[in-house]
């Protein structure tokens, strides 16, 4: 399935470029062809070099990064903001502050402020100050939300920049190639294409033209946050999984170690440690004991063979007795 058909750019008049007098050399090799005085953009490379796009930003975002919407032109800001908040990414629609990228540290207390002052007029602190003092916090609120209200979540610098037009846009382009930030561009014919890294050759003054690339690029971030949180949970399960295979059998083992007889312990070790001698003299008195029980049954048994002759002799001797009388 194509993220962006030729027929859709067509429908939308991506392919009409600026008059010919306005425009950039540079953007030549994009440019299809002249009608009418109207120069006529390549769609083909325009759907070739989306794809690079949208998988740049889905891959960005599934990996925990961060992408701002920029586009202060009229035409542009009410998509700049719906299509930011529907894909949850940051965006800057009115106007961007100098310093933005390049001085996060204090946009970053500007942003912090703002929140400290809804906060005094959710909870109705303000509400017991002079009304000269809150007349004056109100319009400074209303002056910090106009401008950063979008980048209110902003707690890093980004990983990508999104713009439309970048020759409006020439100062937020500026300071994302000073700090290092890729930055993604509908440019047209009047524009310059070296400052942007993924360039998307288009109408960038059209309303339906700008509307169809914003919100695929805010699908490219919302299928991007989907793959990031099934990466999440799938993290846990490989790591218990892992656990189980490797580290959990043996500390499963421990207890019933702990509980049975130990395999080799102190105490059975000692006859091992024992002399040769030691064990040769031992076995010497062993066998010396069992010859003297032998020795002392022998002579019982020879006490009770002569007993048994004694026994028998008797009887003789006092049958011959009373023969002798006779005599």
């Amino acid at each position: 399935m194509e993220v962006l058909t030729m027929k859709e750019l067509l429908e939308t008049g991506v392919h009409f470029g600026h008059r010919t007098r306005k425009w950039n050399p540079k953007m030549a090799r994009y440019i299809f062809t002249e009608r009418k005085g109207i120069h006529i953009i390549d769609l083909e490379q325009t759907v070739e070099m989306f794809k690079r796009v949208y998988y740049a930003v889905r891959n960005c975002v599934a990996n925990g990064g961060e992408i701002v919407f920029v586009g202060t032109k009229k035409q542009v800001q009410a998509t700049i903001v719906e299509e930011a908040q529907r894909c949850g990414a940051h965006y800057v629609s009115r106007r961007w502050l100098g310093g933005t990228l390049t001085n996060f540290a204090t946009v970053r207390q500007s942003i912090e402020r703002m929140k400290r002052l809804e906060a005094q007029f959710e909870d109705g602190s303000v509400d017991h100050l002079p009304n000269k003092e809150a007349s004056k916090l109100r319009r400074e609120l209303a002056k910090l939300q106009r401008n950063l209200d979008g980048l209110r979540r902003m707690e890093k610098k980004p990983d990508l920049m999104y713009v439309i037009d970048p020759d409006v846009e020439a100062i937020s382009v500026r300071e994302a190639n000073i700090v290092g930030i890729p930055v993604i561009a509908i440019v047209d014919t009047n524009c310059d294409p070296d400052p942007i890294d993924f360039l998307i050759p288009g109408n960038d003054d059209a309303i339906k033209a700008t509307k169809l690339i914003t919100a695929r690029i805010a699908d490219a971030v919302l299928e991007g946050r989907e793959g990031h949180q099934d990466a999440e949970e799938e993290a846990p399960e490989a790591a218990d999984a892992s656990s189980e295979e490797t580290g959990d059998a043996p500390l499963e083992a421990e207890p019933i170690d702990e509980d049975s007889e130990p395999a080799s312990e102190p105490v059975e070790a000692e006859p091992d440690t024992s002399s040769d001698a030691e064990g040769s003299a031992s076995e010497a008195e062993i066998a010396k004991t069992e010859r003297d029980e032998a020795t002392e049954a022998a002579a019982a048994v020879d006490d009770d063979e002569e007993n048994e002759d004694d026994e028998e002799d008797d009887p003789s001797e006092d049958a011959e007795a009373p023969e002798e009388k006779r005599e």
